[in-house]
């Protein structure tokens, strides 16, 4: 053989060694990545070939998948009750992929997840039957406080306090997540897009707003628990009105004839004093303060029940007149309604904050058990008694405070209004909000958040008890099994 043709021949299987080791390489490695790139569209083909796995809510589906008429994608998903349950489940589209539920559990309802595959299914990478997301809904509740809310814009979200699960999460106005699932529904996608309301946001997770007054308690929580002053019911010293520090102005009081000047924490609570608590943060300084809203879970940019929520902020930085408005849930505070029925369910749990979750357990196509929410996890917020006196003066809000809309007859309930300022100068309508707590003869506990971002009433009229505690004890009535079509139980008197 002349050096020529060795020479080509050496060249020759180079390339036949470079290209099988591309290939190979492509085959082994980068296949994974190729087959899960969005934009391949052999991958959204396998996704849409066969039915999704479905989303369950109180031992139903309320998600489901139908064969489509025409296209390479065989199946478009359906849902039941979409704009009920859309802040739970989200949305899962052919052309624009998955949020909330739907994103978070996208593999397991494709079948793509790898705990789901057979050992044949491994061999063939082909895709085993999908599995399913059983949640933690109560679908009593749910709709409580989708029906509540109405045609307000809001949010409320309901906790067991004692386990963490999260019973009712709604968020006004909905959307139908139905109407964007298949491949030609731009016109519906854009609509949906182009709505000043945010009908896709989910504010009971990603609203983050001022919460006003219901942020009282976390400043009664740190002056309590530092020994500011030694109980709810020990005078405080307090002047109406505060005059702010480093300022020209004036903290006064949404009554001027509330008796504020000096009042206990739990007199405060009950008429909702901004003097008493805006000198308190002052007096507390806003690291005290701070250090207390953060155990009970600001400040934390990564709170997934599973999906993710905003994080709630006090801030840092103020002087002490900003200190002072931030002790009254104004300044730069903002807080989900996640975030404060949090604080609720820590203080009816005894001080204990339990770990908020959606997700009950996954399943197989067949229905056996992949996962499990496992053990309650717990974490002290403070002590025991701090609870226990910060619910009496919750309960005192409802039985002569700014609460009265909460009560329940043959319940236990505590709460605290808050109406947050809006815009320059107040010049918005105001945030009305409601965090609150009910217990049951039987022990039955639930823990509930409102916040009204908008209605149709008068700015006049805009007010925690008025707007949002009709919902939350909608919810709370729900959860305790009073609502409609249950067995209703006997119990003591409130509060």
């Amino acid at each position: 053989m002349n050096r020529t043709i060795r020479d080509t021949s050496v060249f020759v299987l180079l390339l036949v060694l470079a290209l099988l080791a591309r290939a190979t390489w492509v085959q082994f490695y980068e296949a994974p990545a190729l087959s899960s790139d969005e934009d391949n569209h052999r991958t959204v083909m396998a996704r849409y070939a066969d039915p999704l796995g479905d989303i369950v809510v109180g031992g139903s589906a309320v998600t489901g998948s139908r064969e489509t008429d025409s296209g390479d994608l065989r199946y478009e998903r359906t849902y039941e009750d979409g704009p009920l349950y859309a802040p739970v489940t989200g949305y899962t589209s052919q052309v624009y992929g998955q949020t909330m539920l739907e994103g978070v559990y996208k593999d397991l309802l494709d079948g793509s997840d790898t705990r789901l595959q057979s050992p044949v299914d491994a061999l063939t990478r082909s895709r085993a039957k999908p599995g399913d997301v059983v949640t933690t809904i109560d679908p009593a509740v749910q709709k409580a406080g989708y029906e509540a809310l109405g045609n307000k814009k809001g949010a409320a979200l309901a906790l067991d306090p004692a386990t963490g699960r999260i019973l009712g999460m709604v968020s006004t106005p909905s959307y139908d997540p139905s109407k964007i699932t298949g491949s030609d529904d731009g016109a519906a996608w854009k609509a949906l897009l182009a709505d000043p309301d945010k009908p896709n946001v989910n504010r009971a997770l990603r609203q983050p707003l001022p919460p006003g007054s219901t942020f009282k308690l976390v400043v009664a929580a740190a002056a309590l628990e530092d020994g500011l002053y030694a109980s709810v019911d020990a005078r405080t010293d307090s002047p109406d009105p505060y005059h702010l520090p480093l300022s020209t102005k004036d903290l006064t009081n949404e009554s001027a004839s509330a008796p504020c000047e000096n009042a206990s924490i739990r007199v405060a609570l009950q008429y909702s004093c901004n003097t008493v608590f805006g000198k308190m943060a002052a007096d507390l300084g806003q690291d005290k303060v701070r250090a207390m809203a953060e155990k009970f879970g600001f400040n934390t940019d990564d709170q997934d029940v599973p999906v993710r929520a905003y994080p709630s902020v006090y801030p840092k930085g103020m002087d002490k007149a900003q200190t002072a408005l931030s002790g009254i849930g104004q300044f730069d505070v903002t807080a989900t309604p996640l975030q404060m029925a949090e604080v609720s369910a820590a203080l009816a749990n005894g001080g204990q904050l339990a770990t908020p979750y959606l997700v009950d357990r996954t399943t197989n196509g067949d229905g056996d058990v992949l996962s499990t929410h496992g053990d309650t996890r717990t974490t002290r917020i403070v002590s025991a008694d701090t609870a226990r006196q910060l619910r009496s003066a919750m309960e005192t809000v409802v039985t002569k405070g700014t609460g009265t809309n909460a009560a329940i007859p043959g319940a236990t309930v505590g709460a605290k209004t808050g109406t947050a300022q809006h815009g320059e100068n107040n010049s918005a309508t105001p945030y009305a909000w409601f965090t609150s707590y009910a217990k049951g003869a039987d022990g039955k506990q639930v823990a509930v958040a409102v916040m009204v971002e908008d209605s149709d009433a008068a700015r006049a009229e805009v007010s925690g008890n008025g707007l949002a505690g009709p919902v939350a004890k909608a919810m709370m009535t729900a959860a305790l099994g009073k609502g409609p079509g249950r067995r209703e139980r006997a119990g003591t008197g409130a509060g």
